[in-house]
């Protein structure tokens, strides 16, 4: 029996930490500890997730279905056998790509209106005229 087709675009806009939380996954299984390093450590330290924050969400994403829990561990050297590891679903990519596709339609829209210089959006100086 096949999965009912469900509208990523439902699913938005994503808050912050859910989204963060969906790019950490999106190239890696990943235990809870490691997910707030990541988006740590993907945000540059400007986003950082607390363990109620980051749990509350997960419990929300494992509901929705945009991530589940897997069973790929690493050597038993490396894991402890408490830590739940998280991979971001079919649907939780769609629906990623989908608030990555949302949020620069409004870039490009503030781009237009002069808001964005096009250098910050390529890691040039900050600022505008």
């Amino acid at each position: 029996m096949s999965e009912p087709t469900r509208d990523p675009e439902a699913q938005l806009p994503l808050t912050p930490p859910v989204y963060h939380i969906l790019l950490a996954l999106a190239d890696d299984s990943r235990h809870g500890y490691a997910i707030m390093k990541e988006v740590e450590a993907g945000s540059g330290g400007r986003v950082m997730l607390s363990t109620g924050t980051l749990y509350a969400a997960i419990k929300r994403l494992l509901e929705g279905g945009l991530i589940g829990e897997t069973d790929d561990r690493p050597s038993a050297e490396e894991d402890d056998q408490r830590r739940r590891y998280y991979v971001l679903t079919r649907f939780g990519r769609q629906v990623a790509r989908a608030e990555t596709h949302r949020m620069a339609e409004l870039i490009s829209a503030a781009q237009a209106k002069g808001l964005v210089p096009e250098s910050s959006l390529g890691g040039g100086k900050r600022g505008g005229p």
